[in-house]
């Protein structure tokens, strides 16, 4: 029994205090260590980041939870888990850390193993955290999470893959709730090409254009997230004298790809072409990739596109 490690709530003003006290440790010593990161870890240590703590704590659905692993009667590290019962039951791990004279022979990895096991009794279906180097990568990695594009702040995801079967549905995106989940998927499409993040300026910029239905997006959905999307702009076409769509931004969030979403989400653009009297729908694409679109259905090839950037 002295080698089992149980998951106790924090629960009384006390108990919660001890877990701030263990966090801001944490953030000191493991996260912000080095003195150029002063500025985020004052943060990270301010009253404003702790009530926005307390606040999802205290809240109905979806809440922030304050726990602490123990082993022999001992608390030996702590994790702030939420489970989104709005999200299908993603259990996102905020943050996870052993105190540095319990780690080693497999610790981590059984606390770890604990935390997916309180949260599957919660009713968790899945797992998701950030994760941003190479060590956390390697550790998370061990406990069957696979790296999957990044957040809508354009930090690193990875994700441990829902046990249970969902299908993948495709439709066209009205901006609103779910343009979070947008940004998202926008972030990790740029990350994986080698392109910067969207900011702000462009988020807002690219919400304008979708409202102005100069570019119109399609995602796809497994249950109520969003693991896939691409987008069709219209453009005026001298040579056909019509209307012609340039097909983009395609993307399937890794742990998901080769489950139908590519193939629906290029149906609905190519769909959407046809009712909308578009001459053609074009995608520019490395050599690589050629193949991938050839077998979607993009078989024409057309020249060569060259680019004068402004």
């Amino acid at each position: 029994m002295e080698h089992l490690i149980f998951i106790r709530e924090a629960i009384t003003g006390s108990e919660i205090a001890r877990f701030f006290e263990k966090l801001h440790c944490y953030h000191r010593r493991d996260i912000f260590p080095e003195i150029e990161q002063a500025e985020d870890l004052a943060y990270f240590l301010s009253d404003e980041y702790l009530s926005q703590l307390k606040s999802l704590h205290r809240r109905q659905e979806n809440r922030l939870h304050f726990l602490f692993f123990e082993r022999g009667g001992q608390d030996i590290g702590f994790t702030m888990p939420v489970i989104y019962g709005s999200e299908d039951g993603k259990c996102f791990i905020m943050e996870f850390c052993v105190y540095p004279e319990f780690r080693g022979s497999s610790t981590g990895h059984a606390c770890g193993e604990a935390l997916l096991s309180w949260a599957r009794e919660r009713r968790a279906s899945y797992f998701e955290l950030n994760c941003d180097t190479a060590p956390r990568e390697r550790f998370w990695g061990r406990l069957g999470f696979l790296p999957n594009g990044c957040d809508e702040w354009s930090i690193p995801l990875m994700l441990r893959p829902p046990e249970e079967d969902a299908p993948i549905t495709v439709r066209q995106f009205v901006p609103g709730a779910d343009d979070w989940q947008l940004w998202k998927l926008e972030n990790g499409y740029l990350a994986e090409i080698g392109e910067t993040p969207l900011d702000e300026r462009k988020q807002a910029q690219l919400l304008q254009a979708i409202q102005e239905e100069r570019i119109t997006f399609f995602a796809a959905y497994r249950r109520t997230r969003m693991v896939g999307m691409c987008s069709v702009s219209r453009v005026f076409s001298t040579f056909a004298c019509a209307d012609i769509g340039v097909f983009e931004d395609f993307f399937v969030e890794p742990v998901f790809r080769k489950q139908g979403a590519a193939r629906q989400l290029a149906s609905a653009a190519q769909e959407y072409g046809r009712a909308n009297h578009l001459a053609s729908l074009a995608v520019t694409c490395a050599l690589c990739d050629e193949g991938m679109y050839r077998a979607l259905g993009f078989t024409e090839k057309l020249g060569t596109t060259l680019v004068h950037l402004s």
